[in-house]
């Protein structure tokens, strides 16, 4: 499943360099997996009755293309791999103009709320990763 969030740079996420700061593009991304998570029916409050937490543990970002004030971005989330306990949620930042501004892979793992040890991905989000 590609889900895809629309949103406008605004005056407060420009550096002094004129464009959007570098730390704005993780922002950014993570409105997109949220969105990406409501979308399939998995809001903070699913993980919770299951049991479950998923925390972000490695960010790969390239930085393509800068952002500026008043830019139309979108943001598309999607699944990448998947593994015992840990999953991979690729991303991209498109301009208006349809380039690609930034993209990423960003993996997080599935911990248990109790123990606070990694165990292995639900079901509920196991199977948005299956062809």
């Amino acid at each position: 499943m590609e889900v895809k969030l629309e949103i406008i740079v605004r005056s407060t996420e420009i550096d002094v360099n004129g464009h959007v700061n570098n730390a704005k593009y993780l922002e950014y991304l993570e409105w997109g997996r949220e969105e990406w998570y409501e979308t399939a029916g998995l809001p903070y409050d699913a993980f919770t009755q299951m049991g479950v937490q998923t925390v972000t543990v490695n960010i790969n970002i390239n930085y393509r293309k800068e952002c500026r004030q008043g830019d139309r971005l979108t943001i598309v989330t999607h699944p990448g791999r998947i593994g015992r306990s840990s999953y991979v949620l690729k991303q991209q930042i498109v301009n208006e103009r349809g380039e690609l501004c930034a993209d990423a892979e960003v993996t997080s793992v599935a911990l248990d709320i109790e123990t606070r040890k990694s165990r292995e991905v639900p079901q509920a989000l196991r199977r948005w990763f299956e062809p």
